[in-house]
């Protein structure tokens, strides 16, 4: 028997967007047919926006939009918009703008609620079904939201007019009439020095996130100004990550951020970008420190990528959720009595004592998260091994546990391929080749640049994601940025001449495509979401960085590369657009903060 129902979604190319073809929802994709019909209607929109691997998006979904009640109030009085935000990123990226205007915060599921001109009057995240945890009801927030908008309609008016130029104001950026002034690299380290956690690693309070960009520039700063301190934040952050619950101990791989200050309860999902983000920061730590310890890190997730998040003809998947069986993180957990059936009494309390694991449980239900609660030399002391069978000890009961974990049932994979994503990813693959010179890693790298290439292009232009076969959506700045630094990083471990030719062809693609000639820098996307708003150049460094960081980083490199100022210019012109933010708020902007080091110095980090 087929299910019950069936909507538009289900033509779609996202995994996100398929999970829901079958709810009662009458959902349509982003896209003219839903645009039209709220015009000629006269209805709001009711937008959702989320990603699959996003765990209070699957709650939502079983409590609200598999409601048949729900569905049906939604469906009689809103036009229901579905979006993916790793899809549609500048969707994502305006809404949550306005989000954020509208309520101070924001976060996944978006739920916001549009007039049929796009201009957001209403929002939230999670609604449960019913008033809950100080939270309003969905069927409540539904009900109110569509008599006020089609009984108070001069104040939805009003409030169009008042969001629309918030949203152009938030939008808008004017070159800095400042010189560059170096000066700004040590204000910005105290700035850090102030949020950072001696203790733990990382930065202010939880949930703590890895920060991979802000510790990438403390690398930098500390190679340029000799200040120990910036290396010492590095090195205890990325030590106590990798003592952490937020590592994978037996697959490898980072976990999307830590609930707890200590990193030892992670949410369970994995992203692609944050461990192509880390797997770098690990290999240019090992590359300045000579430190093993971080190069075994680095080789663990891309052990991780290559054996689950890889394309048999070479592009990287996106993302594991953190839920398996409808729990989270079930996939990653253990009961001290397990491990001792696997590995037998006396390994078992071996390896119990390294990761903290008790009889109780360290985490929900008598589970336990494996993190490393002990040195080697006090396990040693205790049970009476040396050093070096403790290792060869571990390592072989980490390989059991790891192979009886392999027997569960796995977590969902989001098997679209994106390509600004799969840029990062191959960056860390040259990384890894370059510090370790496993050939492996270059291989990888080089299948993944032909699988871009390949699939991913469309003529001049790059697409934005490929999911079994299909590809959907134009390629935006990021895409074309990220793809263009990681072929510059084969060219420059390879010295192959074709990676350097597709760079510079696809950068000036770049530039015709998004470059603003008035007053520098580049735009997210080729068209605006919305004409009465304007289109965004997203200046900020994030979970991953903004495409324009990366932008003069290339510009810089390929400037150099093919001698032409006129890329140069560029790259100076686009610090220029956001320096003031530089000064105003270093802390969003650390990876361009990078790439100004860079402009001045064009010399690689070893």
């Amino acid at each position: 028997m087929g299910p019950k129902y069936t909507n538009r979604l289900i033509h779609e190319a996202s995994p996100y967007l398929l999970q829901h073809a079958h709810n009662p929802v009458d959902w349509y994709p982003w896209g003219e047919e839903a645009l039209s019909r709220a015009k000629k209607e006269d209805k709001p929109i009711l937008l959702s926006i989320g990603y699959s691997s996003c765990h209070w998006c699957h709650v939502m979904e079983r409590e609200c939009f598999e409601n048949e009640t729900i569905a049906r109030l939604m469906n009689e009085r809103f036009i229901n918009i579905k979006v993916d935000r790793e899809e549609r990123p500048d969707l994502d990226e305006l809404y949550m703008k306005a989000l954020h205007l509208m309520t101070g915060s924001g976060g996944w599921p978006m739920t916001v609620f549009l007039t049929p001109d796009l201009i957001p009057f209403h929002g939230g995240t999670y609604f449960p079904p019913e008033d809950r945890m100080g939270l309003p009801g969905f069927q409540k927030v539904l009900m109110i939201v569509s008599d006020y908008y089609r009984t108070r309609r001069n104040e939805i008016m009003r409030m169009e007019t008042q969001m629309r130029e918030a949203l152009r104001e938030a939008i808008k950026v004017v070159p800095s009439e400042k010189a560059l002034d170096p000066s700004v690299f040590s204000k910005a380290f105290e700035l850090f020095k102030r949020e950072f956690d001696p203790l733990y690693g990382g930065f202010g309070k939880a949930p703590k996130f890895p920060n991979p960009l802000v510790l990438t520039f403390l690398l930098r700063y500390w190679k340029r100004s000799g200040v120990g301190e910036a290396l010492r934040m590095v090195e205890t952050t990325l030590e106590k990550m990798a003592e952490g619950g937020i590592y994978d101990h037996l697959g490898g791989g980072f976990h999307r951020y830590s609930v707890d200050e200590q990193w030892r309860v992670p949410h369970f999902e994995k992203m692609l970008y944050d461990n192509a983000l880390l797997s770098q920061l690990f290999f240019e730590t090992y590359q300045a420190t000579r430190k093993e310890k971080y190069s075994r890190i680095g080789e663990e997730i891309l052990a991780y990528i290559l054996r689950e998040m890889s394309h048999e003809e070479g592009g990287f998947y996106s993302a594991q959720d953190a839920d398996s069986e409808g729990e989270e993180g079930k996939f990653y957990l253990w009961t001290k009595e397990e491990i001792k059936g696997i590995l037998g009494e006396e390994r078992g309390e071996l390896l119990s004592a390294y990761y903290g694991v008790t009889s109780r449980g360290n985490f929900e239900r008598g589970k336990n998260i494996l993190h490393v609660s002990s040195s080697l030399e006090k396990i040693s002391g205790e049970f009476g091994i040396s050093l070096s069978e403790l290792r060869r000890i571990l390592k072989e009961a980490q390989k059991k546990l790891f192979l009886e974990r392999e027997k569960r049932i796995r977590p969902h994979r989001d098997e679209k391929i994106i390509t600004s994503w799969n840029g990062l990813m191959i960056s860390g693959l040259v990384y890894g080749f370059v510090a370790t010179g496993d050939r492996t890693y270059l291989q990888s790298a080089q299948k993944a640049v032909q699988f871009i290439l390949k699939r991913l292009s469309k003529e001049r232009d790059l697409m934005r994601l490929f999911y079994h076969g299909r590809v959907q959506g134009e390629g935006y700045s990021e895409d074309y940025a990220f793809f263009i630094q990681a072929l510059l990083d084969l060219y420059e471990a390879t010295m192959e001449r074709e990676y350097l030719t597709t760079a510079y062809e696809l950068n000036g693609v770049m530039i015709e495509r998004f470059w603003d000639d008035q007053l520098g820098g580049f735009f997210f996307s080729r068209k605006e979401v919305s004409p009465m708003v304007g289109r965004s150049k997203n200046p900020y460094d994030q979970v991953i960085p903004s495409p324009n960081s990366v932008a003069v980083l290339n510009l810089v490199r390929l400037g150099s590369l093919k001698k032409e100022d006129s890329l140069k210019e560029k790259a100076e012109r686009t610090l220029h657009l956001f320096y003031d933010y530089l000064l105003e708020s270093p802390s969003g902007f650390s990876h361009l903060l990078s790439s100004f080091l860079f402009f001045l110095n064009p010399n690689p980090l070893t």
